[in-house]
């Protein structure tokens, strides 16, 4: 079976190279653009690079395209301008890469592998602020700044595509997801920026009480539901949460990293202006659709997905955190 992982040198992208491998048979071509305000290099496939094709290249580039999808029997798409804070700064860079480079790798999968299956990673945020206690597929979306706009537009190509060109497409929303190989960068992901601040013993500062609720994800089923997806015709077509039952405040989550790692302080600061207009505050989603379909549920609590990576960063004996 020929995989494709686009942004596969990323977080979620290079771990999920990893849970591929581990099927028989697996051959698997990562493109990734490597993309230094994106904090992206090879080195999260250092361990792999034996293993697989890798492919240096923009999801914008139709010409690549064109030719990479080729002969692909499944497409994951992990890229991404995944900053929130980034998509404020630079908004035009996030439309063309979350927007337009996901109607472009549509077109070429279109024009020259309809047969392909395309998962593509979205983001819970989506919606904006919940207007519920518990968020479904059924959540009216208003989100609050560019980065979830685009990615709501791009969910939205997915599913025009499987309408009128009958493509297999698959859209997984995600929320925080943390792990190892992710980035130790506050604009790219809370969880894994309070573990890497834990893990360098650093200060934790988290904004006001820290009470907002979040769903926390451990990177292994992240991957774990994204090879199945490839695999479940029943999916084809829709979007679906892709989250835990597992519902934690800010502050718990800063208080379970620093007990893990044994390192690390908390403090309370101001919200800083720009980040309360974007906060999303209380969210519960609802995995239920998803879990019906491919019966599909975390293996790893938060507290045993910390531990799992703490063991793994020990193991590399690093000197600075790379999740």
């Amino acid at each position: 079976m020929n995989v494709l992982i686009i942004g596969g040198a990323g977080f979620l992208g290079s771990n999920l190279v990893r849970r591929c491998l581990a099927e028989t048979g697996a051959q698997i071509t990562v493109m990734d653009s490597l993309e230094p305000h994106l904090h992206v290099t090879t080195e999260n496939l250092r361990e792999v690079w034996s293993q697989i094709r890798f492919v240096r290249g923009d999801l914008r580039d139709e010409t690549l395209l064109a030719e990479i999808v080729q002969g692909q029997d499944i497409i994951f798409n992990c890229a991404g301008q995944t900053s929130h804070p980034l998509s404020i700064q630079f908004p035009l860079l996030d439309a063309e890469i979350n927007c337009m480079g996901n109607l472009k790798l549509l077109e070429a999968i279109r024009l020259l592998n309809r047969d392909a299956v395309v998962v593509y990673t979205s983001s819970s945020t989506v919606i904006g602020k919940a207007v519920s206690q518990i968020v479904d597929e059924n959540h009216s979306e208003k989100p609050l700044e560019i980065y979830s706009a685009n990615k709501g537009v791009a969910e939205k190509y997915y599913r025009i595509y499987h309408t009128l060109h009958d493509l297999k497409t698959v859209v997984l929303r995600f929320a925080n997801i943390y792990g190892p190989f992710g980035k130790g960068y506050p604009e790219f992901g809370f969880i894994n920026y309070f573990i890497h601040l834990a893990w360098t013993n650093q200060q934790i500062s988290i904004f006001g009480a820290g009470e907002q609720t979040r769903n926390v994800v451990y990177v292994e089923d992240a991957t774990e539901i994204l090879w199945r997806a490839a695999l479940e015709p029943r999916l084809f077509g829709d979007v679906f949460f892709a989250t835990s039952g597992e519902h934690l405040t800010v502050r718990e989550i800063a208080e379970k990293i620093v007990t893990v790692f044994q390192r690390g302080k908390i403090n309370h600061v101001e919200w800083p202006d720009e980040r309360r207009r974007i906060e999303i505050e209380h969210a519960q989603f609802s995995n239920a659709r998803l879990q019906a379909v491919t019966g599909w549920k975390s293996r790893y609590d938060f507290v045993s997905g910390l531990e799992r990576t703490k063991s793994l960063v020990e193991k590399k004996s690093a000197s600075k955190l790379h999740l």
